[in-house]
């Protein structure tokens, strides 16, 4: 035998895997289907205490001083008789946003759905590197662990604010929560963001070098669109956040005062000076505003992708989305300066990040329009996936809206600080982007596990959601441009705010009843893995290619060679043929034009 043929054995034996031990196959897998489901077991699990915490603390705020057998139970020694301790109802509202932000909605949705979508949409038998890939995943379990783990610490979790402005993150005596725990929160976000960036860097090497022959640019999916500059935007912003976490980490540790200048504590001068909190604003939001695209436009791909697949006609618009998603990556990059309108800034300078954080709106209206221009007229199949993505599209222009207002710096002093921001965000990120995820796992569950969801399951869990999703932050906007502002335990010594006690208690309801309505999908998920119905190999008659690999998952996507593709990803309802969907990998027909896009 040549060594050549030797050599293409040996390749064809590695294509069909030898035997894998529980150990290869489940745990330290190199196989992106894999990595992705370990992606979203994992996120699953920080999402469900992220919701617990928001749920602990919507009740203090509804019931406040009231006593509580569930905080006693839960909290211990921070609850004392049962009423919650100041101190960590802060930390509750930090660790909530660090783990809905950073580890359900970037590793949680983004890792999922790069992971599983790239190889399979483009085309190639896995990552660029399987290897950088498994590390990337176990990074950001070790830095999960790790910020559970802070939850436990004598003097209480990081207690700053998901923002962890110093001096409260930068003197380790200015609370509880500002030391070991406030430590480990940093130490945990350093591991995560290099997870991050492995993920990123293989994402991107992948979609540019491992396309299928006949798989140009503007033959992807608008999917791998999303996740491509997703990845983009994480490599650029993301080393920023790290910066400022080991300068932090030098200011607590090392007296250096990079973000310290003339602090007295109790009357005590404190011997820092020449440092500036507003320098670490400028490092962290620098991260934190593309970090609200890194968390939507995967979403927006998802959703682009169901919508034209359950509306069984072309997406709308196709180069129209691209660029737009194009615009949205380096427009937002450049408007982070608006979370700091009130910090002091040059009113000239204040009136530039004005102008391009509204710029932002019209790319983002773009897509708005193109996906309700989709579903115009469409045979529209209207699955727990069609929903969450419809869901998704109103909650985005509604969270939107409100952005025009923020972005605007005279309006924004008046409602700065206030629930109106809480409201904002949650809607066009936090509750845009679950239903993205939500959509996305109701569509591609067949894909990661070979069977179905109940339909019927995902349609309560999908009204019951959005019912309430609603119930907690509409009413949020009212209190908000009443003056009520976030983060305050309570509101009782303020009597300005006491007609606005019971809205606190509407909110807080909806708040526990859609908390509790997840119990559903995590019944319909984790059962529908071992009972569900099994799938079909294209259940849903989608014309990508991950649906032409076959239901039972093998190393290598495709069993022999890989298909080559012939057209665009949204050849739905195409005249001449006889079905209303023609696979990318099928051929042109004598005759037969290719779709302008």
């Amino acid at each position: 035998m040549s060594a050549h043929a030797d050599t293409h054995a040996h390749e064809d034996d590695h294509g069909h895997h030898h035997k894998e031990t529980f150990v290869t196959k489940y745990i330290f897998s190199q196989d992106h289907k894999m990595i992705a489901k370990q992606y979203l077991v994992t996120g699953t699990i920080m999402g469900i205490i992220g919701i617990m915490m928001s749920m602990m603390f919507r009740m203090q705020i509804a019931w406040p001083e009231e006593p509580n057998v569930l905080f006693e139970a839960l909290l211990g020694k921070w609850a004392p008789d049962g009423v919650m301790d100041a101190d960590i109802y802060l930390a509750l509202v930090t660790i909530h946003g660090t783990i809905m932000v950073f580890f359900v909605l970037t590793a949680g949705l983004s890792g999922t759905f790069s992971n599983l979508l790239i190889p399979l949409q483009i085309g190639a038998r896995d990552m660029a590197s399987g290897f950088l890939n498994m590390v990337s995943y176990w990074l950001f379990f070790l830095s999960s662990v790790i910020m559970v783990i802070s939850l436990f610490v004598e003097a209480g979790p990081a207690a700053a604010g998901w923002t962890i402005y110093p001096p409260l993150s930068a003197l380790p005596m200015a609370q509880g929560g500002s030391g070991m725990g406030m430590t480990l929160w940093l130490v945990s976000m350093a591991i995560f963001i290099a997870s991050s960036l492995l993920g990123s860097l293989n994402y991107v090497v992948t979609v540019l070098n491992l396309r299928t022959k006949g798989m140009s640019m503007t033959r992807l999916p608008l999917t791998i669109w999303a996740f491509f500059v997703t990845a983009i935007i994480g490599v650029i912003s993301f080393p920023v956040l790290l910066s400022a976490a080991l300068l932090l980490i030098m200011d607590r540790s090392f007296g250096t005062s990079f973000f310290l200048s003339d602090i007295f504590i109790q009357g005590e001068v404190l011997h820092y000076q020449g440092g500036s909190p507003v320098l670490f604003e400028h490092l962290f939001w620098f991260l934190g505003h593309p970090e609200v695209y890194i968390v939507i436009l995967p979403a927006m791909g998802l959703v682009s992708e169901i919508m034209a697949s359950n509306s069984r006609k072309p997406i709308f618009g196709y180069r129209a989305m691209i660029v737009s998603i194009l615009a949205i990556a380096f427009l937002s990059t450049i408007v982070w300066g608006h979370h700091m309108f009130i910090s002091g800034m040059n009113p000239f300078l204040g009136s530039v990040f004005t102008f391009t954080t509204l710029l932002i709106a019209i790319p983002s209206a773009v897509k708005a329009f193109n996906w309700i221009t989709t579903l115009w007229k469409g045979n529209l199949q209207m699955n727990p996936a069609m929903l969450f993505s419809i869901g998704f599209v109103s909650t985005f222009i509604t969270g939107g809206l409100t952005g025009i207002i923020l972005g605007d710096s005279a309006l924004d002093i008046n409602v700065h600080d206030t629930y109106f921001v809480v409201a904002h965000f949650h809607l066009v990120m936090g509750i845009s982007a679950l239903y993205g995820m939500f959509a996305g796992i109701y569509h591609w569950f067949p894909k990661m596990y070979g069977r179905m969801l109940n339909k019927n399951l995902g349609y309560i869990h999908f009204w019951l959601t959005a019912v309430c999703a609603y119930g907690v932050f509409f009413p949020m906007h009212f209190i908000g441009m009443a003056g009520l502002p976030r983060r305050y335990y309570t509101n009782s010594n303020f009597p300005l705010f006491d007609d606005l006690a019971n809205v606190n208690v509407i909110i807080t309801v909806f708040a526990l009843v859609g908390g509790v309505v997840q119990i559903v999908y995590l019944y319909n998920f984790f059962s529908s893995i071992f009972f569900g119905k099994k799938a079909t190999q294209n259940p849903w008659k989608a014309t990508t290619l991950e649906w032409t690999t076959p239901v039972e998952h093998i190393h290598g996507n495709w069993p022999g060679e890989i298909p080559h593709v012939y057209r665009w990803a949204y050849d739905y309802s195409k005249p001449g043929y006889d079905v209303d969907f023609v696979p990318q990998n099928v051929p042109f027909k004598e005759g037969e034009v290719e779709l302008h896009h």
